[in-house]
């Protein structure tokens, strides 16, 4: 039997009312795994050749940019820095490196230095605080932060590097404020300005609302071709929901990490934005080495995945359901792995080098034992299966394999398993 079409199979009512996504023809992706993902409190920074390893399954999955560091923060952060990119040359990679940087020329000068010994361009971030309460907060005046961005911005681009132009808790800045600071940004250099939710307190609409702002405002200025870039945080759980906000609202570039590791709670996760922006049709990614990404990713700095993560838990294409398990066996029974894999999966499992797994657990029924018995060559009799699923009635959590098969061993013994 053929497969119908797909929109005859899958309604889309992200598609079919007044309220649609609104797809840019591209939009590229900074991973910030190696800079902001290592200032959680609770991880730990791990060794050049573990980052050299993360950097290339980056550069595999099809990253554009990669914050690479700080390396004004010290000699460990600098030595990184330069090998990272060094790396980036001698393995001919394609991404391309960036930096974090306050708006002093102590953070910009050893960018400066890097690219001069390896003769990779680095992109400096430059950033500062501008949102009214750190303001009040630094005892800042507008006056401080406009020296401070003109004074960096030129020092960087005199020395050979390209400027982005990050506004710390830009979501929470006044649009006045913002228009003096991102007028001078650009008139002193800047290729693109960064509008952060620094402490994850947006909701879609104020991203939308900001970043449809300042595309206006670079239009305004009669320079669109300055990008737009999201770095936004999830304290509020909003993490990949505004950035696809700010997508729709003209962010060319959008910010994230492996496991969304970062500052307290952390920021966009990367894997659901490769993923999501995938299903989207805004990028078609080769996302077959994304579960070993985030699981170095986890090893490396001592976070473990939880098992509901979306996407890369253990649990995301697993189900010891019965009702589903059934589906499930239906779709795979008419030989389709296309309809196999989104019966009941928002994400197909094949994408990233999985499958769809059944367990047999107290909620399971009788397809679910069928199912397992027979994809590992197990005598799948009437008295066995009816074994097996008695003991999953009984327990509290799913069957290992190894109880499976010790029940399946008990019933041949007994003479009814042949």
């Amino acid at each position: 039997m053929s497969t119908p079409e797909e929109e005859h199979l899958v309604f889309d009512w992200a598609e079919a009312g007044p309220d649609r996504f609104r797809r840019p023809v591209q939009v590229m992706l900074d991973d910030e795994t190696l800079r902001d993902g290592l200032q959680s409190p609770s991880v730990i920074d791990p060794p050049i050749e573990t980052k050299l390893r993360i950097l290339h399954l980056m550069n595999r999955l099809g990253i554009e940019t990669a914050d690479v560091g700080l390396p004004g923060a010290g000699p460990r952060q600098y030595d990184a820095v330069e090998r990272l990119c060094r790396e980036i040359d001698e393995r001919r990679l394609r991404i391309r490196p960036n930096c974090a940087g306050r708006t002093v020329t102590a953070d910009i000068q050893p960018m400066a230095e890097i690219t001069q010994k390896t003769g990779v361009p680095i992109e400096a971030c430059v950033f500062i605080g501008s949102s009214p309460i750190r303001q009040y907060a630094e005892g800042w005046d507008l006056d401080h932060i406009l020296s401070h961005t003109r004074k960096a911005i030129e020092f960087a681009v005199g020395e050979g590097l390209e400027v982005m132009y990050v506004t710390e808790d830009t979501i929470r800045s006044a649009p006045a404020q913002l228009e003096v600071l991102l007028t001078a940004a650009v008139e002193a250099g800047a290729r693109r300005v960064c509008l952060c939710d620094t402490v994850g307190a947006a909701i879609p609409p104020g991203v939308r609302n900001l970043v449809s702002w300042v595309a206006g405002l670079l239009e305004k200025l009669g320079t669109p071709e300055v990008g737009i870039d999201w770095h936004g945080h999830r304290d509020r759980g909003m993490g990949l929901a505004n950035s696809l906000a700010a997508i729709e609202a003209g962010a060319t570039r959008v910010h994230g990490t492996a496991l969304g590791i970062g500052e307290r709670v952390g920021n966009t996760a990367m894997e659901q934005l490769l993923v999501n922006l995938k299903l989207l049709g805004i990028r078609n990614d080769d996302l077959s080495v994304l579960h070993e990404y985030v699981e170095l990713v986890a090893d490396a700095v001592g976070v473990p995945i939880p098992v509901n993560t979306a996407i890369v838990g253990r649990d995301a294409f697993r189900t010891a359901t019965g009702v589903h398990a059934a589906a499930v066996i239906k779709a795979q029974k008419k030989g389709d792995a296309w309809l196999a894999d989104r019966i009941y999966s928002g994400v197909p499992a094949g994408w990233i080098g999985r499958k769809q797994e059944i367990e047999i657990g107290h909620m399971s029924g009788k397809s679910n034992v069928l199912h397992y018995l027979t994809a590992r060559a197990l005598p799948c009799n009437p008295d066995i299966v009816a074994a097996v699923l008695d003991a999953a009635k009984r327990k509290a959590s799913i069957l290992t394999e190894a109880e499976v098969r010790e029940i399946v061993e008990q019933i041949r013994e007994q003479g009814l398993g042949s």
